[in-house]
């Protein structure tokens, strides 16, 4: 029996609907999708609308009477004409994500070549598209396929899982899809930050993205505490409310100032050994710039530790007045009669250093001596999403600056100057908390007490300092963290997917370096001879190097020590293979000894 709105063919919403396709009558809108890291659009997802103040203008009830009436792909390629048309007209920046249904494949409506066809037309590269495939689309009943999947990936596009969560069958298509984006569906990001199970779902999902290569993008981001949770976890790209609304036409500089807040947060995560600009923040008072000077007076009067006065347009500081200037007009004869009802405008100054709360102290320094002489100023102008906030004084700064580098030598190792202990633990613990997906690689040298023995300390010193070198050569990648134990043993917390790579560049090149390091006999020779505490003479090889890499469980490894006892392990069993060895461990978690009663 065939539902009601079928025995209507001419009813209202058919008859809307054929207007809509006949006369191309839907609208496109973009909603755009940031990298949370850095505050760039890496995207925009096309939306399509009917006319606007139709009874199909939502999404919803458009698409459903397509279904309903058998006209779903005959609008679907009309929605993917004016997405297509509409992102080159407006030469959106980054990537195009489309929903697409895969029926559509099957369907006598599908054209092959359509799109890439439209695409050269536009010239719209190819991977700049991204296809966006549900498992929950409630209007495709031939569910997806891998076939459909690598007709898209076949033609140059990438490939997206979209509402992940909302089915039953979404790590399955995870699976056999292998997509370059998962989209985690609203649902699980509304509320995050409040809901240990929806932030356990999403940590799991984030450590299976980073051992599949796979980008995870959070949809639906609506509170500020939703965004800070999604960075601490390590979410790196979303979209939602709180980012940008979908329009016909983005406004970019809108969206910058929305993720000038990711990036602080962001910063805030990170930045454990050197501070931000927001430490020197103090509550000076501020005026409107049509303030009257005797405002100022009054207000310097106050305070006599005051010196500087930020002047505000709309809470963004435009320039300030400082306390000389002001004494200075005022003591001359008749100077205060004849000012004090002036705008401030008459003394304002707006060479002034303007800087947002998220930046470091060693940018905020840079900035300050690289002004122009003429200009260089005490005071700093501190701003949050581009509104006043505070100032801080450059005494206070180099104050602070000299604080911190006394506080990072402590935790310096003073021969190499790389980061110690503490350092390196906080970055492990910060990986373990976020769920990334990384390895450590444990680095010792061996026979280097020998070595030390007979060359002396100095000469072991200098073997030190060429194993530091040459680690931070082959492993000082960004995204890589170097530190350095203590005597000859080294750690790097990888990131980057070329880890193994490196170690194998790292055996090569200090094995080569480290012959330079004997004298002519013992090089000759291949070796030293060393007496033991028994006094017997033994023989012992060139430096070699041994290496233990690991690969943690994030929900296994509760924290850095646990992580460590498996570096060690790693370690061990690389010195037992002797001579320069690499010893990958498939031991991910440590062993639960249980102490029986």
């Amino acid at each position: 029996m065939q539902s009601s709105i079928l025995q209507l063919p001419f009813s209202e919403d058919e008859q809307l609907l054929s207007s809509i396709l006949e006369m191309g009558g839907v609208t496109t809108y973009f909603q755009p999708i940031f990298d949370l890291l850095n505050g760039d659009v890496i995207g925009h997802e096309a939306l399509s609308r009917g006319p606007e103040g139709s009874a199909l203008y939502s999404a919803d009830k458009l698409f459903k009477t397509a279904v309903a009436y058998g006209r779903l792909h005959e609008l679907e390629l009309l929605c993917r004409e004016k997405s297509l048309q509409q992102f080159s007209e407006l030469a959106l920046p980054g990537k195009l994500f489309l929903n697409i249904s895969a029926s559509l494949l099957s369907s006598s409506d599908h054209q092959k070549g359509m799109t890439l066809a439209l695409l050269d037309s536009l010239k719209i590269s190819r991977d700049r598209i991204v296809i966006e495939l549900s498992e929950q689309h409630p209007y495709d009943h031939f569910g997806l396929s891998r076939a459909s999947v690598e007709y898209y990936r076949h033609m140059g596009f990438k490939i997206a899982i979209d509402d992940l969560g909302v089915g039953y069958s979404g790590l399955r298509l995870w699976s056999e899809l292998q997509p370059e984006y998962v989209k985690i569906d609203k649902h699980f990001i509304s509320g995050v930050d409040k809901d240990t199970v929806k932030r356990e779902f999403v940590r799991s999902i984030i450590a299976i993205a980073n051992s599949l290569k796979c980008e995870i993008i959070a949809e639906g981001i609506e509170t500020h505490a939703e965004l800070e949770l999604l960075l601490e976890l390590g979410v790196a790209r979303g979209q939602g409310y709180l980012l940008g609304y979908p329009v016909q036409v983005p406004d970019q500089f809108q969206n910058k100032l929305l993720l000038n807040k990711a990036r602080r947060i962001k910063q805030k995560m990170r930045l454990e050994a050197e501070e931000t600009v927001l430490s020197l923040v103090q509550p000076v008072p501020a005026v409107n710039e049509n303030a009257q000077l005797r405002e100022l007076d009054l207000a310097f009067k106050k305070n006599p530790a005051l010196h500087v006065i930020p002047v505000l347009d709309n809470g963004a500081p435009i320039g300030v007045v400082r306390r000389h200037d002001l004494l200075e007009l005022f003591s001359t004869q008749y100077g205060r009669a004849l000012n004090e009802s002036r705008s401030v405008s008459r003394l304002l100054k707006s060479e002034i250093l303007v800087v947002e709360s998220y930046v470091s102290l060693s940018k905020v320094s840079y900035l300050l001596t690289n002004q122009n002489s003429e200009n260089l100023n005490n005071e700093i102008v501190i701003v949050q999403d581009g509104c006043y906030l505070g100032v801080g004084s450059l005494r206070d700064l180099l104050k602070r600056i000299t604080d911190l580098k006394i506080q990072n030598a402590t935790y310096s190792n003073p021969l190499t100057l790389l980061p110690g202990n503490v350092p390196i633990n906080n970055e492990v613990n910060r990986l373990l908390k976020q769920a990334c997906n990384f390895r450590v690689a444990y680095f010792d040298i061996n026979d280097f007490k020998p070595f030390n023995d007979y060359y002396g300390y100095a000469r072991g010193d200098q073997v030190i300092q060429l194993l530091g070198g040459v680690i931070k050569q082959h492993a000082g990648h960004a995204e890589n963290f170097i530190g350095h134990i203590g005597g000859d043993d080294f750690v790097v917390v990888f990131t980057c997917d070329h880890w193994e790579r490196s170690c194998q560049a790292i055996l090569e090149d200090f094995a080569e370096q480290a012959k330079g390091l004997y004298a002519p006999k013992e090089r000759e020779e291949g070796g030293l001879w060393a007496l033991t505490r028994n006094q017997e003479s033994v023989f012992h090889g060139m430096l070699s190097l041994a290496i233990g890499v690991v690969h943690p469980d994030a929900f296994a490894c509760n924290s850095h020590l646990e992580v460590s006892e498996l570096a060690a392990e790693a370690k061990k069993e690389a010195k037992n293979m002797a001579g320069d060895a690499l010893f990958i461990s498939r031991r991910r978690k440590i062993r639960m000894f249980y102490q029986q009663s």
